[in-house]
């Protein structure tokens, strides 16, 4: 058992016997104090130092993308309901997986499974152009609501399969997938530009998944497996898993 997986465990045990109660929305002190403590204790614990994404991670508003009845739990490092089944992924491994993606602020990014928006928001602040999937309707108009309400004009939403990509705006610098096939799909690897990077978990639903880099070098794939995971399943339109 690595770190991280310890880590998860440990947190996911400590905040289990607690119960969520309302929060305020406002960006106040309070929450200013709780994003600066997950940042300095939970991120950069994981071994995250890119500054780039640190300023990210503390800039977005985590308890803006919660919804309400679990606002408190907003800046607790681990994953939290965001309704249709789907989760808000755990802001250290959010930030880890960023910052596997080695960003300029040139890159277009694909990321598969937009949920929240939050994911969306922290690769918002870090370059000009997001391309984001989601294929949950509800899911994908609160997010893009909420997106343009914060300002960030430089993130676009389509509801559709993230499967099959983005194929209109391809090639991306860079792909990051927050849900997890049982295999690798080919219209993504089609979809990576040269010199492009990939985070990805892969595995099948409710079993212990690997998240993987790939990164493409002369139009081959290299690929390195990061640490275990678990994602929600990436659904097809029928709403069975990949």
């Amino acid at each position: 058992m690595n770190f991280f997986t310890l880590h998860r465990i440990l947190i996911l045990l400590f905040v289990g016997v607690v119960g969520a109660c309302s929060a305020q929305t406002s960006d106040t002190t309070d929450w200013k104090k709780q994003r600066t403590d997950l940042v300095e204790i939970f991120i950069k614990g994981q071994g995250v130092n890119d500054p780039k994404v640190l300023a990210a991670m503390q800039k977005v508003q985590r308890h803006k993308f919660v919804p309400e009845e679990y606002q408190s739990m907003s800046y607790w490092d681990r994953p939290v309901p965001i309704g249709e089944g789907q989760t808000i992924s755990q802001p250290s491994l959010v930030a880890m997986m960023t910052e596997l993606l080695n960003l300029k602020r040139s890159d277009k990014v694909l990321e598969v499974g937009t949920g929240s928006g939050y994911q969306a928001a922290i690769l918002g602040e870090l370059v000009d152009s997001v391309f984001t999937i989601e294929i949950i309707q509800t899911l994908g108009t609160r997010s893009s609501e909420l997106l343009l309400k914060l300002g960030y004009e430089n993130i676009h939403i389509k509801i559709g399969d993230g499967f099959k990509g983005w194929p209109e705006h391809a090639p991306y610098n860079a792909i990051i997938v927050t849900c997890a096939p049982s295999e690798i799909p080919q219209p993504l690897k089609n979809q990576l530009a040269e010199g492009g990077r990939m985070i990805i978990p892969v595995g099948e639903k409710n079993a212990i998944q690997e998240l993987v880099l790939i990164r493409k070098k002369k139009g081959k794939l290299l690929q390195e497996n990061i640490i275990p995971v678990r994602f929600v399943p990436m659904l097809m339109e029928d709403g069975n898993p990949y």
